[in-house]
């Protein structure tokens, strides 16, 4: 081969490796780590970069005296000046951005943000309300001595910012013994809460529903108060009580038992942990009549929520609904174990 055709096609390997250098960002390091990649995002004291020989890597800010861009991203400093460019280095940590409307010179310590053009300012994304939204369902049967058919489900959507959530949700639990309904119940109901303060909220919820099992045609408990994050250590740990009045009326099947349409007390505790590989909820209500302390309906649940794959996790836990004041031949505790599948999407 001719040397002229032999360096012809070194020149056609070489060009796209070096454009791929050349189109890479940089990362080097008080120790003199040079890291090569793409990055990602810069924030909270962490440079992300995207790389191909070691996935994403999360680099101290504090620690980096060299950052090169070679595509443009939104940055914001840590003043609050926002601008579009490329960053290039000088030395010490010293950087130059530049842009359409110029050139600013600053330190890498001073980068207080990034994102990609077309995207949103971290800081203003996380003051929008977001939706996410869950559905769960369970099934059991048995046959052989006693034919038996058990369903349940449910559905949550919550549009939730640090500032209010709102919460919509729905549950519902058939079961038949032998032919026999042996449960139906359903509920429905919508809860806002919003922060008066770093840890106080206030808050209005209902819900409605009924439950043949315990004799209730239909209820509804309509309450409004206030709330106190005893601790708010997110993501991994909040416990919240609630204080606050309500309205409670139930109908029940029984005409020997009276119906109850009554102010009163409305009083919870909610509490979640997020573990490494799971998430435990546990929720306490009590609604007491102003007309009758003794008559009452607390409700307790405690679930353990594990992941499976992708946006499906398994949770099991254990329900207890308490009545006083019950329809006559009707148990005041009704215990239901439960285990659900639950798919999770955004």
């Amino acid at each position: 081969m001719k040397p002229f055709t032999t360096k012809f096609l070194r020149a056609l390997l070489i060009l796209p490796l070096g454009g791929a250098i050349l189109e890479a960002d940089v990362v080097e390091t008080k120790t003199g780590a040079r890291l090569v990649g793409t990055v990602t995002q810069v924030g909270g004291g962490t440079i992300t970069l995207l790389t191909d020989y070691a996935g994403t890597l999360s680099i101290k800010q504090s620690e980096v005296v060299k950052l090169e861009t070679e595509k443009p991203l939104f940055f914001r400093l840590t003043g609050g000046t926002t601008m579009e460019g490329t960053v290039e280095a000088k030395r010490n940590g010293e950087i130059k951005i530049t842009g359409k409307d110029g050139t600013i010179s600053t330190t890498v310590d001073k980068v207080a943000a990034t994102w990609a053009p077309g995207g949103v300012d971290p800081a203003v994304a996380q003051l929008m309300r977001k939706w996410k939204y869950e559905a769960n369902f369970s099934l059991s049967g048995k046959t052989g001595n006693r034919e038996q058919l058990g369903y349940a489900g449910g559905a949550k959507a919550t549009l939730s910012s640090p500032q209010d959530t709102l919460l919509f949700y729905t549950d519902f639990g058939y079961q038949e013994t032998d032919e026999v309904k042996s449960e139906e119940k359903f509920r429905v109901g919508v809860d806002y809460s919003r922060y008066l303060s770093d840890h106080v909220t206030w808050y209005l919820r209902d819900e409605g529903g009924f439950d043949n099992v315990k004799d209730i045609n239909f209820y509804n408990v309509a309450a409004g108060g206030l709330g106190y994050d005893f601790i708010k250590n997110l993501p991994t740990q909040k416990l919240t009580g609630r204080a606050g009045v309500s309205y409670r009326f139930e109908d029940y099947g029984d005409p020997a038992n009276e119906d109850v349409r009554s102010a009163g007390l409305d009083l919870g505790l909610s509490h979640s942990y997020h573990f490494k590989n799971a998430v435990m909820q546990n929720d306490v209500t009590y609604v007491p009549s102003f007309e009758d302390f003794t008559n009452y309906r607390a409700i307790h649940d405690s679930s353990l929520e594990f992941p499976l794959s992708g946006p499906w996790k398994f949770r099991v836990g254990v329900n207890n609904d308490y009545t006083s004041n019950p329809s006559p031949g009707v148990s005041k505790l009704d215990t239901t174990y439960y285990g659900r599948f639950v798919l999770n999407w955004e």
